[in-house]
């Protein structure tokens, strides 16, 4: 390829690196090649394009090209060699790819100048402003390797998040980079988007754009897409739906071979995915799919977009903002196109007016336009702006001839007053000018009626369409257009909506649009003819009324079959043409595999659903039915599940608009085409029947937001006074969140409002989106008392618009700015406006950022609002300054009752107009000594308080003195609170001094709670202390509780504490732990014991080292300590003179032999003794033998608890153990478990059983028994009569069918009743049928699970259909996961029975049990279970407990269900598990509800999305009746905060409720705090599940209120609780006595000491799990503390968290004393292998793997 020489130069330079020499190299090339021959030089050229991997295709192109192949008209045989195969493939496929790309060149050139013929004014993609939306980059795709283009030849896409929607960019720009990516291009409908893809197409046509020219640039329709029904490879959707290729099939297989292999020089064009009938589905990206394989149409374009086929290809998507969600985890990104400006319609309606009219006649239309706000957002849409330039041309030409003239003027509320001085005043003069060139009429104006709804808005447009100076002026330009509205623009701009959840509302730009439109002509248009109006002239509808009765129709058959293409055979011909010929129809040309076809649409989709709603109300043809079915309120939440629509669900407001009586007449018309003369009862009787629907949903309480707002435009529609009132009658308060408003919709709002006259409502705005012209629209509200402002998003600019309309309500009571970005300016604007407000009673400014100055504004007004009573200034960044200031406030005389601060958190000022005491709360302020004697002076001068509350402050001692100096000169006439004010010891003496230094002050309380509790704890106090702490209590005789642990009293300050117990006369427990006390203070609290009546319990851990507390019982205990014999001689020596009812525990100790013996010596001297503990204290057989002989001789022992566990006793122990224990006491329970008994052993004992007086269990667990030893045992056991139940448990023992037939035997035998578990014994199917049929139970019945890893799916079925025919005495059977339950009862119908997921070879054996009365299917029901299903309950009348999940995620299954259950109405108890709630679902389940009146327990766990808020608001208002209710788990229904609150109204209802479980929701802080305190009506409750939410602090608060009341379980995990909730946690969980679990697991805090020690105070605890907060070693040294105390304790998960060996081994060292303690979770905390090998070898419960 290249000769010798020259590749010896290459070697010569190629380890020099001067740019000399490879210059030098590159010219010794280049001369070669000049030189040498052709051949030569092709050789070496097609080599370089062969080898060359990345080569830019025109560059290659280029080459080969100059290469060319060699002609000779030699023979064969002196040919020269042939190119290799490659280099013949090659070349082909790049000249039939270049042909093809002309082609298209050519076809997108032509396309362009077909669309934009009848332009007015040119489109450039500069020009096109659209807004960045971030798309969802967390999935994984297979390919996103862009191709060669997108390596440094285009500005790249920037990486991460492209900020907020006000950012934005010109269409061009936020193009460039998208090669190889999925871009979608987001508008509403007719923004321009296909316009906009065709301009884009001719610029990459022209070589310019973002699109290289290189690329193949393929456009595809969805419209088109729809008509493709049969399945087709890529190549046929390319070829013969998009452009076929001038050659046969080689040339395609050319092409689509280069595609193939390079994949990233094509762009395909997906435009108008809204108009797509089928919906992306979500695919499996583990595999490609083939191109060559024919494929439905749906799965070849989600191919593309998942990267499954042409991966590195350029994709565009255009659609509308509904359905970004369809595409946003598909997408590299994502812009929606923003709405024009002024300047954007004023230049396109010049141009209008100069190509279709005059320029006269253009300025007067703009400045109609740009004159009034509702006309200009009309505009904003494109093909609106162009409906609104044909109706304006033809209306200003009407006025022309009919001698009017057109005014320019505003609506609006700000220019009305200039309005009324005109209409007062001179009527104003008419200019006269030749020819009116001045765009002025030459005659006076008459007035004409105004249009006032949309609706009589669209009845003007088809007039203006219709008429005759329509046809004349504006036929030629129709008749050739594709979608002309949408091809007649310049620049294509959308209305931004950035919520994800958001769709184009029905009520979007389009219907703003329309209904501002009439409210301008009306008011500028006068007509000279009075019985002609801007509403409609009528006579176009007769003229017309066949021709529209026709479309109308057509488009309600375009309606019910979501179709918006028509083809010619579609429409009558006269029709048709009329349509084209007027603009009302746009011709779409359609590709088929026959050609071109001419199709035809509405010129806009809103045109279309009005002519629905014409046909609905004037034709017969429709039946109430099928207007019932389409008229339903629209949400503007969308999510994934919505159905697919390509409509703007308008169709409900034409509706209402139509049933208004200003339509009736044109109604009427149009009508008689098909009900001749009754045509006027006829249309009355439809509005008739259209308003009952409209006042039904008026009158429901259970609407959204959304569904209000959208209420209230149909209201506004109807025109209806009534329906307004019954609006606002079953809603005092409109609340809306988080909803994009626009203008229009507040102007529904103030229809609804304007209705209620003098009893006022209330609006609430949370979060919703609005611009500063909406409050413009807001002040024509006259009837407002409370308004309110939630979002960050409002701020000054808002607050000053506002403070300008405030004065326009007179009714105004109560304002709420709060929880927003407001500072002191915006506050100052407010206060100013608030002084015009003399009817404000409440104002809440809380949670923003006034800070001091912005308070003191709001201060100032106080005594300007003569009716102000309350004020809320919480949360704003402020100082204590602030604070001073509002206290100042009091002192000034203003008549404040109440005055409550809680550091800054919470600010709120009550106001009242009478002279009455007031309440003065100032907590947690950290004042200094200045501060505190400035506070004080302002108290000093305050009048006459009640009380004062300075609580939570924790101020130094100096403080706490400035405030005694004052506190004489305050004038408080009850108390003062103080609560946590002190810091120290010496804070404490301090404030108590106050009781005698101050006469005034009669009750001082440190901290107040039910009882008086004095806590001293870590305060450094040494016995020279005690004396100043009593002196300072005095004689307080109602101190209850001491807590002076963890101080350094030791042995002397223990006997001071003794000395003064006398005093403390309802003392109830004293806490001295951890105060350096050895044995000699144990002793002396021994002698208190008998010396002090009173004291009556000791509790005493390590010999008096950790654990001292005193209490009032007869109980003293010594636990976790090492005694010797000398302690036990010279303690039970001083206890002998104990008062009656002692109780002595000495568990967990160390008791060794010569401590028992002489412990044996001292207890028949202790005549009080009642009881005696010393579990865990022995490990000895022959220590606890030696003690037990003592009970046979001690007449006084009545009654022994004996658990003797791992002693590994032989036949010498057991028999000296049976002669103790024959002649002895009473035994209430023997546990000889874990003794390595064997077969002789057990049966000695079992025939001592007669002798043996056990009164409770017998425990003969894991022990070395064979089977045939189990089975003796079993057999003796089951026979004697002083044996009440009998359970057998045989784990992994590899039983056999001989074993099986004895177990039957003797369960069938027994008397009494009988629990058998076999896990894992290898039994075969046969053996367990045989087992069953044997069994015969008697009355007492018997229980019996079998886990077998066999049993499940058709195996598990096929025993349970056995089981049944085999045994007629089963009452229950039920399968779980691998287990087979059955309970026996002789002579009983079955009553319960779960099969798994086979149900229909279970049905003709349920049928032939009617009596059964519970069915469990929670292993997951398909569709077809679900059918057998709903044909079985019906013949199951008893049935009261049902449960059924689904592993489907149609709908249809929870609809029949739902429909069957209304006719069971036994059921108590509801479990419907992983079913999709639908609309039609959840209709059917709220007529389901009130009929189960006897429902108990329901549970409905599914996975709702936000846009379905408006099923589980009717779901739960259909529960209300519900009264029994005791346990309801609605996990994963993602409640919003208004769920939250229906569910807070129910709550009340439910007296018995004992169980709510709410994971998985959106419970916000606020919302919980709500919920909880629902819940304190809740008496019964029992068990709470809050996990996965968003719970804080707040919340935890609450709890301390209403957790008292749980009896089992509490579990808030993953949530968000800090440090102040985990403390307020543990003053709740203190009040838990029997609290039994507790899961803190991922709650936000690793602060879990406070909560791990109060569960000192639940004696019943058994599970706790701290997961996942990163607790630390003092989390697991607290419940090392608490373990002892939990003896009931069974598990602890720790996992994930930063405990280290110290406080592993503090675990380990505390489970000695807990033998219920099974597991501790410790996987994942700072703990190396090798120390957790050695900590889990110490004790076996202690587990450090995942499972």
């Amino acid at each position: 390829m290249m000769p010798g020489d020259a590749r010896w130069h290459v070697d010569s330079v190629a380890t020099s690196t001067s740019s000399a020499a490879v210059t030098e190299h590159v010219k010794a090339v280049l001369e070669y090649f000049r030189a040498t021959n052709a051949t030569d030089c092709r050789t070496f050229l097609q080599s370089i394009c062969m080898l060359c991997e990345n080569i830019p295709m025109h560059l290659e192109s280029r080459l080969m090209s100059v290469a060319g192949y060699e002609h000779s008209d030699a023979t064969d045989e002196n040919l020269p060699s042939p190119p290799s195969e490659q280099q013949h493939v090659k070349r082909p496929r790049i000249d039939h790819w270049q042909q093809y790309t002309v082609a298209v060149t050519c076809l997108q050139q032509k396309r362009w100048e077909r669309l934009s013929e009848h332009l007015v004014s040119e489109v450039h993609l500069e020009n096109v402003w659209i807004s960045l939306r971030m798309s969802n980059r967390s999935r994984d795709r297979p390919d996103q390797t862009p191709g060669f283009a997108d390596r440094g030849s285009r500005t790249p896409e920037p990486d991460g998040d492209f900020g907020s929607l006000e950012s934005r960019v010109t269409l061009e720009t936020f193009l460039q980079g998208c090669t190889g990516k999925v871009t979608v291009v987001a508008g509403q409908a007719g923004s321009g988007k296909t316009l906009l893809m065709s301009r884009l197409g001719q610029q990459w046509a022209r070589g310019l754009g973002p699109i290289p020219s290189s690329y193949l640039f393929i456009v595809l329709e969805f419209r088109q897409l729809n008509l493709l029904s049969r399945p087709l490879s890529l190549s046929e959707l390319l070829f013969r739906h998009y452009l076929p290729p001038k050659g046969g099939d080689d040339e395609k297989r050319a092409i689509m071979d280069y595609l193939l292999s390079n994949p990233e020089q094509s762009c395909w064009v997906l435009d108008g995915y809204d108009e797509f009938l089928n919906k992306l589905t979500k695919q499996d990206m583990k595999h490609m799919l083939d191109p060559e394989s024919p494929l439905p149409v749906a799965e070849i374009i989600s191919g593309l977009l998942h990267r499954q086929l042409l991966p590195g290809c350029t994709v565009l998507v255009t659609c509308r903002l509904r359905d970004i969600m369809d595409l946003e985890d598909i997408s590299d990104k994502v812009g929606q196109l923003l709405a024009w400006g002024c300047h954007e319609v004023k230049e396109y309606v010049d141009n209008f007016f100069r190509v279709k009219a005059n320029r006269a006649l253009g300025v007067q239309a703009t400045h109609l336009l740009l004159s009034n706000r509702h006309l200009l957002v009309m505009s904003s849409l494109p093909a609106l702006c162009y409906i609104c330039c044909i109706c304006l041309k033809h209306l200003l030409l009407e006025t022309k001839e009919d001698g009017t003239r057109v005014q320019s003027g505003d609506r609006e509320e700000e220019r009305g007053n200039l309005s009324r001085k005109k209409a007062k005043g001179n009527e104003p003069k008419v200019e006269q000018t030749a020819g009116g060139t001045n765009g002025r009429a030459q005659h006076p104006p008459t007035v004409a009626q105004i249009p006032l709804t949309l609706t009589q808005v669209y009845i003007t447009v088809l007039g203006a369409f219709l008429s005759p100076d329509c046809e004349r002026n504006e036929a030629t330009d129709k008749t050739k257009t594709t979608r002309l509205p949408e091809r007649s623009i310049s620049c294509i701009v959308v209305n931004i909506k950035m919520n994800r959840h958001t769709h184009t509302h029905t009520l979007n730009t389009v219907v703003l649009v329309l209904l501002s439109y009439f409210i301008i002509l009306c008011k500028y248009m006068l007509f000279s003819v009075s019985y002609c109006t801007i509403v409609c002239r009528l006579d176009f509808l007769t003229q017309y009324r066949s021709e529209l009765c026709e479309l109308a129709e057509l488009a309600w058959r375009g309606l019910e079959e979501s179709k918006i293409l028509f083809m010619k055979e579609d429409i009558s011909q006269d029709v048709l043409e009329l349509s084209v010929k007027t603009g009302l129809f746009s011709q779409v040309e359609l590709t088929r595999e026959d050609g071109l076809v001419t199709a035809y649409c509405f010129i806009h989709l809103t045109i279309h659903e009005f002519l629905a709603a014409l046909r609905i109300m004037t034709s017969t043809d429709v039946s109430d039915t099928e207007l019932k079915k389409r008229f339903s309120l629209k949400t503007r939440w969308t999510t994934k599940s919505d159905q697919k629509t390509v409509f703007t669900d308008s169709l409900h407001l034409y509706l209402c608009g139509l049933a208004s009586t200003h339509c009736t007449q044109a109604l009427v018309h149009l009508a008689r085409a098909s009900c001749g003369t009754g045509a006027q009862s006829w249309v009355q009787k439809r509005q008739a029947f259209v308003l009952k629907l409209l006042k039904k949903k008026c009158n429901s309480n259970i609407l959204t937001g959304p569904k209000i707002l959208e209420l209230c435009h149909c209201v506004q529609e109807s025109q209806d006074n009534q329906l307004a009132k019954e609006v606002a009658g079953v809603r005092p308060t409109l609340e809306l969140r988080n909803i994009p408003l626009s203008p229009s919709d507040i102007d529904a709002l103030a229809f609804v409002v304007n209705s209620v006259g003098d009893n006022g409502i209330g609006l609430d705005f949370g979060a919703c989106s609005m611009e500063l012209e909406c409050l413009d629209v807001l002040s024509k509200c006259r009837h407002i008392h409370y308004l309110s402002f939630r979002s960050r998003k409002y701020g000054d600019k808002l607050a000053e618009k506002l403070s300008l309309i405030l004065p326009k309500f007179t009714t105004l009571r109560k304002l709420e700015f709060c929880g927003t970005s407001l500072t002191a300016t915006g506050a100052a604007s407010l206060a100013s406006a608030l002084q015009t407000c003399p009817n404000i009673t409440e104002i809440n400014l809380s949670d923003n950022n006034l800070k001091d100055e912005g308070i003191r504004y709001i201060a100032d007004i106080f005594a300007k609002l003569p009716r102000l009573t309350s004020v809320v200034l919480g949360r704003n960044n402020s100082s204590l300054q602030a604070v001073d200031y509002l206290v100042g406030k009091i002192s000034s005389g203003l008549n404040i009752q109440h005055f409550h601060a809680d550091g800054m958190k919470e600010v709120k000022v009550t106001l009242f107009n009478l002279l009455v005491s007031s309440l003065s709360s100032l907590l947690n302020q950290k004042w200094s000594t200045p501060e505190m004697q400035q506070l004080a002076n302002s108290l000093a001068c305050c009048p006459a308080l009640s009380v004062l509350d300075l609580s939570g402050g924790q101020w130094d001692v100096e403080v706490l003195k400035t405030l005694t100096q004052f506190l004489p000169k305050f004038n408080i006439c009850k108390k003062i609170i103080l609560n946590g004010s002190c810091s120290s010891v010496k804070g404490l003496v301090v404030l108590t001094a106050l009781l005698s230094n101050c006469p005034a002050v009669v009750e001082l309380h440190i901290r107040y709670k039910p009882v008086v509790f004095v806590s001293l704890s870590c305060c450094g106090l040494v016995p020279a202390d005690l004396d100043r702490v009593w002196k300072s209590l005095g004689t307080s005789c109602d101190l209850t509780v001491l807590d002076l642990s963890q101080n350094c009293l030791g042995n002397k300050g223990l006997k001071k504490l003794v000395g003064v117990l006398p005093r403390l006369y309802n003392i109830q427990e004293i806490d001295a732990s951890n105060n350096g006390i050895s044995m000699e203070g144990v002793f002396t609290l021994a002698e208190a014991l008998c010396s002090h009546n009173n004291l009556t319990q000791i509790h005493i851990r390590d010999g008096g080292k950790e654990q001292v507390i005193l209490k009032f019982c007869s109980d003293i205990r010594l636990n976790s300590s090492s005694l010797m014999p000398s302690d036990i001689d010279l303690l039970c020596l001083r206890l002998a003179q104990c008062h009656p009812s002692l109780e002595l525990d000495l568990s967990h100790s160390s008791l060794k032999d010569q401590t028992i013996k002489c412990l044996l010596k001292v207890l028949p001297k202790m005549r009080s003794l009642q009881k005696l503990n010393v579990s865990h204290s022995i490990t000895s057989t022959m220590e606890a033998l030696t003690l037990l002989t003592c009970f046979t001789v001690n007449q006084r022992v009545t009654s022994v608890k004996l658990r003797l566990t791992h002693f590994h006793l032989n036949s010498d122990n057991l028999e000296r153990l049976l002669e103790i224990l024959q002649p002895g006491p009473t035994i209430s329970y023997l546990d000889l478990s874990s003794n390595q008994l064997e077969d002789k052993e057990v049966e000695r004992l079992v025939d001592s059983l007669t002798s043996l007086k056990i009164t409770s269990c017998l425990n003969l667990s894991n022990n070395s028994l064979t089977q045939q030893g189990l089975l003796a045992v079993a057999g003796t056991v089951s026979t004697y009569d002083n044996v009440s139940a009998v359970e057998v448990s045989v784990r992994e023992s590899s039983l056999n069918r001989e074993h099986l037939v004895r177990l039957a035997e003797i369960v069938s035998n027994c008397s009494r009743p009988t629990k058998l578990l076999l896990k894992d014994n290898s039994l075969q199917p046969g053996w367990i049928e045989d087992f069953v049929k044997l069994l015969n139970s008697g009355q007492r019945g018997c229980s019996v699970s079998i886990e077998e890893g066999w049993i499940r799916a058709e195996e598990a079925v096929r025993l349970v259909r056995c089981c049944l025919k085999l045994n007629n005495n089963i009452q229950t059977i039920r399968v779980h996961h691998t287990t087979l339950h059955l309970s026996l009862l002789k002579s009983t119908e079955m009553t319960s029975v779960s099969p798994v997921d086979q149900l229909a070879p279970m049905i003709s054996t349920i049928q032939m049990h009617p009596l059964l009365t519970e069915l469990d299917f929670s292993n997951s029901l398909g569709k077809e279970g679900a059918e057998f299903l709903c044909s079985l309950l019906p013949s199951l009348p008893n049935l009261t407990s049902l449960s059924i999940g689904s592993k489907e995620t149609c709908t249809d299954a929870l609809e029949k269900l739902a429909e069957v259950l209304l006719q069971s109405t036994t059921v108590q108890n509801l479990t419907l598990s992983g079913h999709v709630i639908g609309d039609r679902a959840a209709e059917m389940m709220t007529r389901m509800f009130p009929r189960l009146r006897s429902l108990k327990n329901l549970t409905i766990r599914t996975a709702m999305g936000t846009s379905e808020v408006n099923d589980v608001l009717d779901l739960l208002a259909a529960m209300e009746g519900l009264t029994q209710m005791e346990e309801i788990e609605l996990d994963g229904w993602r409640m919003p905060v208004t769920g939250v609150e229906q569910l807070t109204r129910l709550l009340p209802v439910w007296k018995e409720l004992r169980k709510i479980s709410l994971s998985k929701n959106l419970i916000v802080d606020q919302s919980g705090d709500k919920l909880l305190e629902a819940l304190i009506s809740c008496c019964h409750l029992e068990e709470l599940h809050l996990s996965r939410n968003q719970l804080g602090d707040l919340t935890a608060a609450r709890m301390a209120c209403v957790l008292p009341s749980l009896a089992h379980l509490a579990v808030i995990s993953e949530n968000r609780i800090g440090c102040e909730g985990s403390v307020s946690l543990s003053k709740a969980v203190m009040c838990l006595r029997y609290l039994t679990k507790i899961n803190l697991t991922s709650v936000g805090t690793s602060e879990l000491c406070a909560v791990a020690a109060s569960l000192t105070n639940c004696p019943l605890i058994q599970d706790v799990s701290f997961g996942w907060n990163n607790c630390g070693d003092e989390v697991a040294l607290e419940l090392a503390k608490v373990l002892p105390l939990c003896q009931k304790l069974t598990r602890i998960d720790l996992e994930s968290n930063s405990v280290s060996v110290v406080g592993a081994e503090a675990l380990v060292k505390a489970l000695q004393s807990c033998p219920a303690l099974q597991l501790i979770r410790l996987w994942r905390n700072k703990i190396s292998t090798f120390e957790a090998q050695r900590l889990t070898d110490m004790d076996r419960r202690l587990n450090f793997s995942s499972t």
